[in-house]
Formats: C-alpha cells, structure tokens, sequence
C-alpha cells in the first residue's frame, strides 16, 4: 500500500482528537506488509497524561497485541513530526520507519530540532520519510488552533 492511505488512516485519528477537543495528531502503526497493528489520537488531555501523545499510544497498543516491546520491522506513520519525547520511544522501540506530514518546528524530534532518527550515539536508526500530505497534515492542525484562539479572543470581555 502507498503511505498516503496509512497518512488518511493518521488523519482519520487526527479528526478524533479534533473532535475531543485534543491537538489533532493521529498515528497509525503497520507491519511491512501493511498490516495495521495499531491507530491512535492524542489524548493527553483526556487521560491527564502528558505523554498520551498518539505516537505513544499506538506503540503501547502494538506492543500488547504483538506481545513484545520490540516493535521490528514496522512503520509507524503520524500526521505531525514526532516530538523528542515519541522519537525516543520509537528509537527504543526499534520502529524501522517513521513517516509523517507536517513538520514541527517547535518539537520536532525528526529533523526539525533535533534528529534522534540519525543520532550516531543511540544504537538504532530509524528511516524517516517527510511530507506525506502535508498540506492536509499541516491544516487540520493550524485550523485547529485558529479556531482555539478565535474562541478565546470571543470570551474576553472589553471595557
């Protein structure tokens, strides 16, 4: 399969998290052979947890359904570059590939801060391919908190 349909899957999961008033990231995890092990969505602010981001969700749940941490020869595709905190744990986790859309200049642990993908010290490399459907990834989000400030601009009350 192309990864733009593993990148639809991602931003079906991204649509939820919209819609449960979370950042709107979503995450899919494949085998190789297009098997999807796991989907998830951000709910850091569902679960109160600040490391409920999708990428770590997904891998918690493949981990469990494949019965073993080490999570070889899979892609994990997400719809916003993974930040420091997820590439870690897909690093550990030993994921063979990350592909996302959008690029995260603030938290971007997959070249755009950092790239724990290609650091020479860690024991693992994972592949990394960017721009996905990047203008579908990049505007669910922006849309997202476009619509965030203009909520909050409404409940200021003037002089």
């Amino acid at each position: 399969m192309k990864h733009e349909t593993f990148m639809k899957c991602a931003l079906d999961e991204a649509e939820k998290a919209r819609q449960h008033g979370e950042i709107p990231i979503g995450a899919v995890l494949t085998s190789l052979d297009g098997e999807i092990l796991s989907s998830a969505w951000n709910q850091t602010i569902r679960q109160h947890d600040p490391t409920a981001h999708a990428e770590i969700l997904a891998l918690r749940m493949a981990a469990k359904k494949i019965k073993n941490y080490r999570l070889l020869d899979t892609v994990l595709y997400v719809t916003l570059e993974p930040c420091i905190m997820c590439m870690g744990a897909i690093v550990h986790a030993r994921v063979k590939q990350v592909v996302f859309g959008a690029y995260d200049l603030k938290w971007g642990g997959a070249g755009s801060i950092i790239n724990l993908a290609e650091e020479e010290k860690l024991n693992h490399k994972v592949e990394v391919i960017s721009g996905i459907c990047e203008s579908d990834c990049r505007n669910i989000i922006q849309t997202f908190f476009r619509e965030k400030r203009k909520s909050v601009a409404r409940k200021v009350i003037l002089p």
